[in-house]
């Protein structure tokens, strides 16, 4: 029994290649005049891939019935190793400062002294911590004990800091074909800088994922700079810390010499 579900209202292409590249075309992403020969390398493997099994009366059929759904699958193919050049870019501030956004926290225990670590530190998200002097929150949540160490030192030298909420500074990454907002662990403002820090595992700084927001990060903080040296701002700097380099008696100033990350 034959199935009539014909795509493009049934039209009888010249080649059984023309079905595959017509359904392409129809994806707004997708530009014939830039791509045909890429279009018509993937119509000719989807093709052979049909002969190995089907005859070419029964792969026009196949084509035909089906050619949406085809199409779809090649373009979600596509997406995968889908990638971009920008030749530039063109950065525009409309003012220089945002509001602080509040994270919104739970947790079943009273907040904790951040000076000390929980009984439990391989769960340190369940926790609160609080404690602080000069954090513009009340309380924080940390997701390792080399973050809550690592705030210890922040409270000790700067002069104000908190951990960003989603959506404070709107710092975006490629993962894969997405794109996804990336959350600093840290920033902190001290007499002549403002650090924007993370804190990595040592054995995940080479990550793809880590090294695509480092990279998005260093390029927020230069054009963050760029715009606080024509309004007598302070500069930003990314940095960048293995977990196991992270103990107590550590300074920020040393850390920004070791592990800053500049553009």
């Amino acid at each position: 029994m034959e199935v009539l579900a014909l795509g493009r209202g049934g039209i009888e292409e010249g080649r059984l290649e023309d079905y595959v590249v017509s359904g392409l075309v129809d994806f707004d992403d997708i530009s014939y005049d830039d791509h045909a020969d890429l279009l018509y390398d993937l119509a000719g493997q989807t093709v052979r891939h049909f002969r190995t099994y089907l005859s070419e009366e029964d792969t026009r059929k196949v084509l035909r019935c089906y050619q949406r759904d085809i199409a779809r699958y090649i373009h979600a193919q596509m997406q995968q190793h889908y990638w971009e050049e920008a030749v530039g870019y063109e950065v525009k501030i409309s003012r220089g400062f945002t509001e602080l956004r509040e994270s919104a926290y739970s947790a079943s225990e009273p907040a904790l002294d951040f000076h000390h670590p929980p009984a439990d530190k391989s769960n340190m998200a369940r926790y609160l911590f609080g404690g602080f002097q000069r954090c513009l929150f009340h309380v924080q949540k940390f997701q390792s004990d080399a973050e809550r160490k690592l705030a210890i030192i922040i409270d000790r030298e700067a002069q104000k800091w908190f951990k960003p909420a989603k959506g404070q500074f709107q710092i975006f990454y490629k993962s894969g074909v997405d794109h996804l907002e990336y959350q600093p662990d840290f920033v902190a403002e001290t007499e002549d800088c403002i650090f924007m820090l993370e804190s990595k595992a040592r054995d995940e700084m080479e990550a793809t994922d880590v090294l695509a927001k480092k990279e998005a990060a260093v390029k927020w903080c230069s054009q963050a700079t760029a715009y606080a040296q024509e309004n007598n701002g302070k500069p930003w700097q990314y940095v960048l810390i293995p977990h196991d380099a992270i103990a107590e008696n550590m300074s920020l100033k040393a850390f920004a010499q070791k592990f800053a990350v500049s553009s």
